[in-house]
């Protein structure tokens, strides 16, 4: 038996990296999977690899009307959702606040942010028509601490952080739980660029984690357990929480010379 037997769930962000991650994964472990992507070629070409029981559908996670066709869609193709994890998101950092301006603020608060708050208001209600369910919110370290040069991304993940909490008080009664996961370092095409969009090399990977307790960047795979997790019947108690995988970033720097 696999630890999502019987649940339908929603993934937005499914296409590439921890989304696709959490595809494969919920597939594997017995979900009914249907996941969106702006990546269009990318999202068919997982869908089709994974096989039966998943299918990928556009979504513009800041259209309230794509929203609206992917809970629709999945419900007439399994039924409704009963799992939902609010994945997609886009990554700016090195602009400070001074040089960034208002469209690129406003773009990655209308993905995180937006993007967010959308997939929760659509889904509900057929969710509570499921009996039910898990919301599962990716948020980030820097939803529970900053990190200069990254302050929309920043504002986006607490804003993510503190949505959860909201939506768990209010949905609670209906038997829905809200949860936020936040990954530190996550090795996935996102993280692999820099603020220009040149490649980061591994050896310059390797020196920004090295501080790190563990020592290294997390695998998308590991990020999708913690969601596994929160979705499944195992965290039938965790409501309105923060789940950290971050490699033990929040917890300090190691000192190299001890």
């Amino acid at each position: 038996m696999g630890r999502l037997d019987g649940k339908v769930a929603l993934i937005s962000g499914g296409a590439r990296g921890q989304g696709e991650a959490e595809v494969r994964l919920f597939a594997a472990e017995g979900a009914k999977v249907v996941f969106g992507d702006v990546l269009h070629d990318l999202g068919e070409a997982v869908a089709a690899d994974v096989g039966p029981n998943v299918h990928y559908i556009p979504l513009d996670v800041t259209d309230p009307g794509a929203w609206q066709k992917a809970v629709d869609e999945t419900v007439s193709l399994y039924g409704p959702p009963n799992v939902l994890v609010n994945n997609a998101g886009i990554l700016v950092f090195g602009v400070s606040l001074m040089d960034m301006s208002l469209d690129d603020y406003m773009q990655v608060i209308n993905v995180n942010q937006v993007g967010v708050f959308l997939g929760m208001k659509h889904t509900v209600p057929a969710m509570i028509e499921a009996g039910g369910g898990s919301i599962v919110n990716i948020s980030s370290t820097n939803g529970i601490a900053g990190y200069s040069g990254t302050v929309a991304y920043t504002a986006s993940k607490f804003a993510v952080r503190g949505m959860t909490k909201d939506a768990a008080l209010e949905l609670g009664k209906h038997g829905i739980r809200v949860n936020s996961i936040h990954p530190g370092g996550v090795d996935t095409p996102m993280t692999s660029q820099d603020a220009l969009g040149d490649a980061i090399t591994e050896e310059e990977k390797a020196a920004v984690y090295a501080m790190l307790p563990l020592g290294r960047a997390a695998q998308p795979v590991e990020i999708a357990h913690l969601a596994m997790y929160l979705a499944s019947d195992d965290s039938s108690y965790s409501t309105g929480a923060e789940f950290v995988a971050d490699g033990g970033m929040l917890a300090g720097f190691v000192n190299p010379e001890v």
